[in-house]
């Protein structure tokens, strides 16, 4: 992962849903190295204690993909052999 970039800011499932909720998380996104660097930029991932986030930068209208962190440790093992 190369660059960071702006953090996301998203509220906590914890919060509550009556305007009481304070709890809000941020990601930190950071792009591939193996994603262009004239814009064309595809995969970020933002890591977290329980989860790896994954999205595509150029949509991101499209949900995030989320792994158990053992799921993506076994994918850039698969993928480095590649």
């Amino acid at each position: 992962m190369s660059s960071i970039r702006e953090r996301v800011w998203f509220k906590s499932s914890y919060s509550g849903s009556d305007g009481d909720a304070c709890i809000e998380v941020a990601m930190s996104w950071h792009k591939s190295s193996h994603s262009g660097s004239e814009g064309d930029a595809c995969v970020e991932v933002a890591a977290c204690p329980s989860a790896v986030h994954v999205r595509d930068s150029k949509d991101l209208s499209v949900p995030e993909l989320a792994l158990s962190p053992t799921a993506w440790e076994t994918f850039v093992a698969y993928a480095a052999q590649s």
